[in-house]
């Protein structure tokens, strides 16, 4: 996603702070306050950023705006009293024990290129365009495909393990090889198992690939080598869609870096470790947010 945007104002809907824990390979204990509406991350065992109060994914709903395959179609998220909240920056990342919220922006088998706009309040789901018009992909996409709430892409970081890449300036993004058709705006709960280093343009847009934990095959797989036993293949077309789905519109090839290869998930925690981190300074004020919307 190559989203930009530009900063709002208003105050942040919740209050932050960074929390400085030993690191581990694994997160841990998440716990909740006693507001039903708000989740408290009051533990973990690395580094973690959070907010001491954002939404329970399960107490929000999504509430579309204008028709779906125009330039005005919106899709807000709400809490119970029907306030807006971001799908980036108010659902929390973290749903313990190595478990993560993931939110829908595509579902699988569609070819509209629906993102999260980062420079608009409150950052709604809407269809991306290019020079005025509404975006589709060449072809299907044949997986559900999102973010990953709370994290975010430095352009201004290069990563030393990925050709000095900077990041793409946009939250984290998801493949989620599950069989069911998911909705834009639903949050899953997934556990992540690979990460592809896609170089887009020279820019560095992280693909973590997951399962949904309500997927019949979610117990199977917990690292990259089961992805490729109980879904074969998989891994190699998520690797050639993404590299490829430019090249009908006259674009080069997409590249990939660390050998061409998915890692395993642990490197892909340690991803999401770092944009978490990164999100942190972003909504903390302490790296520029340009554009983008912190509301």
């Amino acid at each position: 996603m190559m989203a930009t945007a530009r900063t709002m104002a208003a105050a942040t809907t919740a209050s932050c702070v960074l929390l400085k824990r030993p690191i581990s390979s694994h997160f841990k204990n998440v716990c909740f306050g006693n507001n039903s509406n708000k989740r408290q991350v009051l533990s973990c065992s690395r580094r973690l950023f959070s907010c001491k109060a954002i939404y329970n994914p399960g107490d929000l709903r999504i509430k579309e705006e204008g028709q779906p395959e125009t330039l005005d179609y919106r899709v807000f998220f709400l809490d119970n009293s029907g306030k807006r909240v971001s799908p980036w920056h108010d659902i929390p990342l973290h749903f313990g024990d190595g478990v993560f919220n993931f939110v829908v922006e595509i579902p699988r088998e569609s070819s509209q290129k629906m993102e999260v706009a980062t420079d608009e309040q409150f950052t709604p789901i809407k269809q991306d365009t290019k020079k005025g018009k509404l975006r589709y992909y060449p072809y299907n996409i044949n997986w559900n495909y999102g973010l990953l709430p709370q994290t975010w892409e430095d352009p201004s970081s290069a990563n030393s393990e990925v050709e000095e890449a900077f990041g793409d300036n946009d939250p984290v993004d998801v493949v989620e090889i599950g069989e069911k058709r998911r909705k834009i705006g639903e949050i899953l709960k997934v556990k992540p198992l690979a990460a592809l280093a896609m170089i887009d343009e020279g820019e560095l847009d992280w693909k973590i690939v997951a399962i949904s934990l309500d997927d019949p095959r979610a117990s199977l797989v917990h690292d990259v080598d089961d992805v490729e036993k109980h879904f074969p293949g998989t891994l190699t077309a998520i690797r050639n869609w993404f590299r490829d789905y430019k090249v009908p519109d006259g674009k080069p090839a997409n590249k990939f870096g660390l050998g061409n290869k998915p890692t395993n998930k642990d490197y892909a925690l340690k991803i999401i470790a770092e944009t978490n981190e990164s999100w942190a300074k972003l909504v903390k004020r302490s790296i520029p947010a340009g554009e983008l919307s912190l509301v």
